[in-house]
């Protein structure tokens, strides 16, 4: 079994259309896995039958025990976040957007009124597609992605390919370089990185590649609107070329992509699209 994980660096450059596309021409037994959990929406572009959502905990919330609680305010006073405010009825009240479980409340309360319980930060679930499992998730309003959802969903992935005997496991990863992206990468086979001509694009695959380099991690090219700008592409073809990641597809610029997908059309549904994406895989497969 085989870990692919795509991911961009700079946010928008087709990663996830891309993603859903190769996950419908893979003819292989395959697991995806959407780890953009900040923003998933891979289900929107692969249809099917979601299990029961499960809840997903990180970290602790601080709650007050009114019996044993003497309003003496010392929480209120000494609380870093300020998560702990004082209530019109003059008593202490918890506000559990902003509490990050510290236990500096515990610590000062003199009567030892608070305990912690687990916070529910989101949820996950699999969802049965015609092209394989698909593990996905949602983070609540106003959580933090600190990389533990990303983890929970790949480890399902992971346990889903041993369940059903898949050889590839494609991971949707999140844009950036950060902890939810190292999340994604660790462990893989293989790093595609989807990159369009721009500025910003070129900054951004710098950094991506040099992690993957320092995670010891192969990594490919997809270049998506690979005509807008020539001189930028081949800027980009550079630093591929430099970093020794290959160029497993270019893909040109077509206004028909960005209408079909607004009409739920899939990408390899784009006239062109189906051949392009069948010989990146092709290419992708021999790299793991």
């Amino acid at each position: 079994m085989k870990q692919i994980v795509m991911l961009s660096g700079k946010g928008g450059t087709g990663k996830t259309s891309i993603t859903a596309s190769l996950a419908r021409v893979a003819t292989e037994p395959k697991v995806i896995v959407d780890a953009d959990v900040d923003a998933a929406n891979m289900a929107i572009l692969l249809p099917g039958d979601d299990e029961q959502w499960r809840p997903f905990f990180a970290g602790t919330r601080a709650v007050i025990d009114y019996e044993a609680c003497i309003n003496c305010m010392t929480c209120v006073w000494e609380c870093p976040f300020k998560a702990i405010r004082e209530s019109k009825d003059f008593r202490p009240v918890v506000d559990e957007f902003d509490c990050e479980g510290c236990g500096v409340c515990s610590q000062v309360c003199p009567t030892n009124a608070f305990s912690f319980k687990p916070h529910q930060a989101g949820t996950w679930t699999v969802r049965d597609t015609k092209w394989g499992p698909l593990v996905h998730a949602a983070l609540n309003v106003g959580e933090d992605n600190s990389g533990k959802l990303v983890a929970q969903v790949r480890q399902e992935g992971r346990a889903q390919a041993a369940k059903t005997g898949a050889d590839y496991v494609l991971i949707d990863g999140p844009p950036g370089i950060g902890c939810p992206v190292h999340a994604a990468l660790g462990g893989t086979d293989l790093v595609i990185a989807v990159t369009e001509p721009g500025v910003s694009a070129q900054h951004d695959l710098n950094r991506l590649l040099d992690l993957a380099g320092w995670f010891k991690i192969p990594a490919a090219i997809i270049l998506n609107k690979a005509d807008l700008d020539p001189k930028a592409a081949q800027n980009l073809l550079k630093t591929a070329e430099d970093k020794g990641a290959k160029v497993v597809a270019k893909i040109p610029f077509m206004p028909e992509v960005p209408m079909a997908l607004s009409k739920g059309i899939p990408l390899i549904e784009v006239p062109g699209m189906q051949e392009i994406l069948g010989n990146c895989w092709q290419e992708i497969k021999e790299l793991v």
